[in-house]
């Protein structure tokens, strides 16, 4: 009998490091997702650990699961939504997402592309968005594309469901797209503690500080509160949690409470903690939590860590010393004509170049200041990796 006992509970653990897995890589989850059924399955347990430990709300019914996931930095850049071919969403992109959503609140179930691109043709008039330089006409085919993207991403958050049609006709302007709207899905994307609408700041880092602040109690128990809140929230979220990016409290605080907060993490989500003198990342075995692994396979992911390689070699030289853009251009221009026969035909290596640079800045590998790149501690554990490439990526 313990035995069986032993085995439920083994098994009950393995559920609900997935569930936490799957809430981290996906913060909102609909039915039609497997790991749905396990959210809902352990939501009284989720929903007390992500409140005690990072502060984050998990809200759960029969359509959606959402984890109201709070940014501990509002300015990482590497995090944009993405189209098809990983292109990083551009600011008017961003203005037609947050108009398609106010439009969406008044349309009826469903809807074409082209009636929502009437509306939003509407709503871009406004004088405001001109001047601030933001232009919607759709009189070409880059701003149907635009739109196109947009209904690509409220698809993949579940908003939208096609039922008929083409995007690609959209854009050529030979056909349309039917789409399902879902509520339930849309009344829970906002996570903001306060609504947008009634702050009144206009500058971007005071209104992102505005709607995101949170009520913290003058006292030393909730100061500590906040303090394990925005850490552990950096440890799941964030590649590598350095040393020197932190306040004077939050280091004093990690160095009484590293050890037992470290395990709750590493107990709840099935990572491994890797803990260094210069900090401390939780690597993630599954890569069920992952969105931007290293290594990858492929050309750009070859790229990317031949790249990873060369800065490490680097900074074992030359600690600290930045390298300039313009000699990682020469460098990857190397390493393509040595592995032309390799990699796809038609690389170019100014893409090859910025796609592994951004990657690396992504994975807190390096920093990048104007046209130079200076490499962080954690890039060293690359160094004397073993380059592979599979040949999946060719052409």
């Amino acid at each position: 009998m313990a035995e069986v006992r032993d085995v439920l509970e083994a098994q009950q653990e393995d559920e609900r490091r997935k569930a936490v897995r799957a809430l981290l890589r996906r913060p909102l989850l609909t039915p039609e997702l497997p790991e749905y059924k396990l959210v809902r399955k352990h939501a009284g347990w989720l929903a007390d650990w992500f409140a005690r430990e990072t502060g984050w709300a998990l809200y759960t019914d029969t359509a959606v699961a959402r984890l109201r996931k709070v940014p501990v930095r509002h300015r990482d850049g590497t995090r944009a939504a993405q189209a098809k071919g990983k292109v990083a969403f551009s600011r008017r992109r961003y203005v037609l997402v947050c108009l398609a959503l106010a439009v969406l609140e008044r349309a009826e179930s469903q809807l074409t592309l082209g009636w929502l691109a009437e509306r939003l043709l509407a709503l871009a008039g406004d004088e405001e968005l001109a001047t601030s330089g933001v232009t919607f006409t759709l009189a070409n085919r880059e701003e149907r594309a635009d739109l196109v993207a947009v209904s690509g991403l409220l698809i993949g958050t579940g908003v939208l469901t096609k039922v008929a049609g083409d995007e690609a006709a959209f854009v050529s302007g030979s056909g349309d797209a039917l789409y399902d709207v879902d509520r339930r899905v849309l009344a829970v994307l906002l996570t903001t503690r306060k609504g947008p609408s009634t702050v009144t700041s206009t500058e971007l880092d005071e209104r992102l500080a505005e709607i995101s602040a949170e009520l913290v109690p003058d006292t030393e128990d909730g100061r500590n509160r906040m303090i394990r809140h925005s850490l552990t929230r950096r440890l799941l979220d964030d590649p590598v949690l350095y040393y020197r990016e932190m306040t004077e409290p939050e280091r004093v605080y990690l160095e009484r409470q590293r050890g037992p907060m470290i395990k709750r993490i590493v107990d709840a989500t099935g990572f491994v903690a890797e803990v260094r003198a210069e900090g401390i990342a939780l690597l993630d075995p599954t890569g069920e939590a992952t969105d931007l692994g290293m290594p990858e396979e492929g050309t750009d992911g070859h790229a990317t860590l031949l790249l990873a390689e060369h800065l490490a070699e680097r900074l074992r030289m030359y600690p600290g010393q930045p390298v300039h853009l313009d000699d990682l251009h020469e460098h990857m221009a190397r390493l393509a004509e040595r592995h032309r026969t390799h990699w796809r035909k038609n690389a170019l290596v100014p893409e090859l170049t910025a796609g592994a640079v951004h990657r690396l800045r992504a994975l807190g590998l390096i920093q990048v200041r104007g046209q130079t790149v200076t490499s962080l501690p954690a890039l060293a554990r690359f160094g004397f990796a073993e380059a592979v490439i599979t040949g999946k990526d060719r052409k």
